[in-house]
């Protein structure tokens, strides 16, 4: 059965009526990353308005790879489980060169973990969850209003906004701008994005196709269906299959798109006792770039209109989600006068790194599939050619490194390890990396990440904790919470039990040992034993309060 798009109701705002309105927070664009940002801030009290000029959701596949980390992040926002169950779990890649397979690899190879590598879903089917996800937190969606001005001042953001009943403004705190690669606040203000410019055309074919094709990912290099050019396949919710046909530079898009040039290369590939159906076909091109900060002023860039990267490795959406999740919990405290503004610097600089990191993964993995010269393109091929055999060439295979959660490493709100503290962990998470998750026994969940986020949550391992110390911490202005793995109770902490021991293993969570974690479920701290005030200063320093 075919899809069919959701359309939204607009509403004419009171706005219209000569009634002046203030937001805290004005969210523009309705897609992934804004309804996000909207539903966080709502789990955080913090009241929001998104504005879109579209009333449905996305048309076509669009980005469909949602990450492990993502999928940790929408278990925080409360729709994880709704993705999870909808969309097609995925662990597997193979990659083949000609006609043979080069090598597979496993992107989860170990147990112990509440969800999978991957989850390929349809972004028109994601974003009707999240639609449905906002609509019960609260969140007030606006369709068909559309930003046609923006004017920033020291204190607030004025915001106008065109509907076919009339134009009105809203004055807000602050204003995010996730209005996607082309976006209006952006151009309004004057600010562009820098990087490199790719164009080579790739063709993206979504079917429908009963078949018994594994649900893992197929990338082939130059296969004798498609001589001298790359094609990936990808499984998707409702029997809809993504193939992406690389075209070269001089193809015609509105030509390729047309069934007669579609049709004979999907028989090729699939064979001609194939029955399937064309859905939607479109060509694209793609960029690696981005803005050279996330932050001006009280407007702060999230997703596609901050950062741009190819489809190989889908870094887009999932990096874009990351984004909402380092900014949501900063801005918070920042709207609540309980953090400086400043702590919003922060969300610049570690998003502008992990920018630069996916774009130097996705610029890598361009350079692989579609080489520049015949120098290269004859490295590229003797690689894939020894993979077959040597596990060094693998390595060396860049079909795109597929999305993984930044480590902020080099973050300032990182509180550094005592000397040698850990010098016996070298497998233990470092300040800056995402949770790593283990199942648990406990009242909240069976999952170690179900008791992370949202505020602080010092996770200590058999601790000498004391009650009034716990409850100390819950009452400070900037509250952290306590979860003890194991060890005797202690009032005010929630306990949990280590199932299978893998979290003590995952942290070498020896007696007293304790980390720190942000709100977006980073570890900004570790110490090998309980100090109250070790504590705070972390949070102080997390926080740019000290």
């Amino acid at each position: 059965m075919a899809y069919v798009h959701p359309v939204f109701s607009y509403v004419a705002p009171p706005e219209l009526s000569g009634k002046k309105a203030r937001r805290q927070v004005v969210i523009a664009g309705a897609g992934p990353i804004g309804l996000c940002a909207a539903i966080d801030l709502a789990q955080h009290d913090v009241p929001t308005v998104v504005v879109d000029d579209d009333n449905t959701v996305s048309v076509g596949s669009r980005a469909i790879c949602y990450a492990k980390r993502t999928l940790e992040i929408l278990d925080r926002l409360g729709c994880g489980a709704d993705v999870v169950d909808k969309g097609v779990q995925w662990h597997v890649g193979r990659v083949f060169f000609h006609d043979r397979e080069a090598y597979r690899f496993d992107l989860l190879p170990e147990p112990g973990h509440c969800r999978p590598a991957f989850v390929n879903l349809q972004q028109y089917h994601f974003e009707e969850i999240l639609v449905e996800r906002a609509l019960r937190a609260g969140v007030e969606l606006r369709w068909r209003h559309q930003v046609v001005g923006v004017a920033p001042h020291d204190d607030e953001v004025s915001v106008d906004i065109e509907t076919r009943d009339g134009r009105y403004s809203l004055d807000t705190d602050w204003l995010i701008a996730a209005d996607g690669s082309r976006s209006t606040v952006r151009k309004l203000l004057g600010l562009d994005t820098e990087g490199h410019v790719f164009h080579d055309r790739f063709l993206i074919a979504d079917i429908r196709m009963t078949s018994a094709f594994p649900t893992e990912r197929w990338f082939w290099f130059d296969p004798p269906f498609h001589p001298g050019q790359s094609v990936l396949l990808h499984r998707q919710a409702d029997d809809i299959w993504r193939v992406d046909f690389q075209l070269g530079a001089d193809a015609d898009p509105d030509e390729e798109k047309k069934p007669e040039r579609i049709l004979p290369r999907l028989t090729a590939m699939l064979g001609k006792d194939a029955r399937f159906e064309i859905v939607w076909a479109s060509v694209y091109t793609f960029r690696c770039q981005r803005m050279q900060h996330f932050r001006h002023g009280r407007v702060l860039f999230a997703g596609d209109s901050a950062h741009l990267v190819s489809p190989f490795g889908a870094r887009g959406a999932n990096s874009g989600i990351q984004d909402v999740d380092n900014l949501v919990w900063k801005l918070t405290l920042v709207a609540r006068d309980i953090a400086p503004e400043r702590l919003l610097d922060t969300y610049d600089d570690e998003r502008t790194r992990a920018a630069d990191e996916n774009i130097l993964h996705s610029t890598r993995a361009t350079d692989f599939i579609s080489p520049k010269s015949a120098v290269s393109r004859v490295f590229r091929d003797a690689v894939l050619e020894l993979a077959r055999r040597y596990p060094f060439a693998r390595r060396l295979v860049n079909s795109g490194r597929l999305s993984t959660a930044s480590v902020l490493d080099r973050s300032l709100l990182n509180t550094p390890d005592a000397p040698g503290a850990f010098a016996d962990a070298p497998t233990a998470p470092v300040p800056g990396t995402v949770v790593v998750d283990a199942p648990v026994v406990g009242p909240r969940g069976q999952w170690l990440h179900d008791y992370l986020g949202g505020t602080f949550v010092l996770l200590a391992f058999d601790p000498a904790i004391a009650g009034d110390q716990v409850a100390a911490l819950s009452r400070d202005t900037i509250p952290c919470a306590v979860v003890s793995v194991g060890g005797d109770a202690i009032e005010g902490a929630m306990r949990i039990e280590d199932r299978d021991g893998l979290a003590s293993e995952r942290y070498d969570g020896k007696p007293g040992t304790v980390y720190l974690f942000r709100p977006d479920q980073h570890v900004c701290a570790r110490w090998r034993a309980f100090d109250l005030e070790h504590v705070r200063a972390a949070i102080a320093r997390a926080t740019c309060t000290a």
